[in-house]
């Protein structure tokens, strides 16, 4: 190893192609693969890991395999195939998925397309305390702190995170349906 430091990027191991290095990593990934960083870890071009990450969603569904690439949270993520999805959970209960009131969904939905609020905020939207459904979805990682609003008593800001682009299969924000009835006034979509 000699002098090479961590920040050494492996760059694809000789003789390997992209496709198996990134189905390894996909496999091993916790979180979605983002293509910009397995590019510079592999020392490719970002649209080639693009290109090839698509060409395996499309073969995968194509040969109907067990499983599939979905793009998703900003990155890819190898997922079991929805039809197999309910074998997958008789096996493992514990991987199910979490179960959504009414009131967390519409207390999410507030936060998504306002991309972050407080709980006055939501409150006022709402009509109805939301405190203990906030604590719930910051137990699941569906919303977290972002920070404190400059303002009187300096409330904590929350904000959607990965696991919530996840939850719902989408890639980022400017992903979600525009509301009804009104225009898309939605503000430009950051990385949650």
């Amino acid at each position: 190893m000699g002098g090479e430091g961590p920040s050494r990027s492996p760059g694809l191991p000789e003789g390997a192609s992209l496709r198996p290095v990134l189905e390894a990593l996909l496999l091993a990934m916790p979180e979605p693969l983002r293509t910009g960083e397995a590019a510079s870890l592999l020392g490719v071009e970002e649209r080639a890991v693009s290109d090839t990450l698509r060409e395996l969603a499309e073969e995968y569904r194509r040969d109907g395999r067990g499983f599939q690439v979905v793009a998703v949270a900003g990155g890819f993520r190898l997922v079991t195939s929805p039809e197999l999805a309910r074998v997958v959970l008789g096996m493992r209960p514990e991987s199910a998925p979490y179960r959504l009131s009414g009131a967390a969904r519409e207390i999410l939905a507030v936060i998504a397309y306002r991309r972050e609020a407080t709980r006055a905020e939501i409150e006022a939207i709402r009509g109805v305390n939301c405190e203990s459904v906030l604590a719930v979805l910051l137990e699941h990682g569906l919303i977290e702190e972002r920070g404190r609003r400059e303002a009187p008593g300096r409330p904590i800001v929350y904000a959607t995170t990965t696991r919530f682009l996840e939850h719902f299969g989408l890639n980022s924000l400017a992903d979600l349906p525009p509301l009804p009835g009104a225009g898309d006034e939605r503000a430009d979509a950051g990385e949650h």
